[in-house]
C-alpha cells in the first residue's frame, strides 16, 4: 500500500496525501506505532501466504500485478520482521 511505503520512508507529505485518498474511498490507513512496527502489512501478508503455498516471485508478481522486484522487496521485509531466513522457514512459520 502506498501509504505504508510513504510512512516507512518518512515521506510525511506523501503519506498524508495517501491517507486522504484512502479515506476518500472509505478506507482507513492503519496507525503505525512502536508496538506495530514488526507487524506485517496487508501486502506483506498476502505475499507471505502465496510464498507459503509454493508460488515463485514471478507468479506472485503476475497475480498481484506488481513487479518481481517489488515481491522481493516485500519478502526481505517479511524475513526481517519474522526472523526467518528462507521460504521454507516462512512457510513453516505461517502454518497452523
Amino acid at each position: 500500500m502506498a501509504h505504508d511505503l510513504f510512512s516507512e520512508f518518512g515521506m510525511e507529505a506523501f503519506e498524508e496525501r495517501a491517507r486522504v485518498e484512502l479515506e476518500a474511498t472509505g478506507e482507513r490507513a492503519p496507525k503505525r506505532t512502536v508496538e506495530t512496527l514488526g507487524d506485517l502489512t496487508p501486502q506483506e501478508t498476502q505475499i507471505s501466504r502465496l510464498v507459503a503455498q509454493g508460488h515463485s516471485n514471478k507468479e506472485i508478481a503476475a497475480e498481484l500485478f506488481i513487479s518481481p522486484s517489488t515481491v522481493e522487496y516485500h519478502l526481505r521485509k517479511v524475513f526481517r520482521k519474522l526472523g526467518v531466513k528462507s521460504r521454507t522457514q516462512l512457510a513453516a512459520r505461517l502454518s497452523p
